[in-house]
């Protein structure tokens, strides 16, 4: 039910992760961010509500934290969803390249 929620709101932004403006991962703190920040309407706002902890610091920073076991399952969850759809994103621009592709990279390291 989370991870649904999630991803709708993913794919609302997906133009946005396949142009590079954005990854998954930050996505997934503004969804936080923005779900925190208002009074819980829907079952995902409150079990999110109800589960993580978001705290912020006056320069924009935050960190989000599960409150107990289960919100720590939750916040890893919805983590390990992020990487994967970044993942997936990646492996669908990778699909019609080949080893052509990369020829101009040259190792400065020497």
């Amino acid at each position: 039910m989370i991870l649904k929620a999630f991803s709708t709101y993913l794919k609302k932004h997906n133009e946005d992760i396949v142009q590079n403006k954005t990854t998954a991962t930050k996505l997934l703190c503004n969804w936080i961010r923005h779900i925190m920040h208002k009074m819980p309407k829907s079952h995902v706002e409150k079990i999110i509500h109800h589960e993580i902890i978001l705290a912020e610091n006056n320069t924009g920073d935050f960190l989000i934290v599960g409150k107990s076991e289960s919100g720590r399952t939750l916040v890893n969850a919805l983590n390990n969803f992020a990487t994967s759809y970044e993942n997936y994103i990646m492996s669908k621009w990778l699909a019609d390249k080949n080893s052509n592709h990369f020829t101009n990279y040259t190792d400065d390291t020497n």
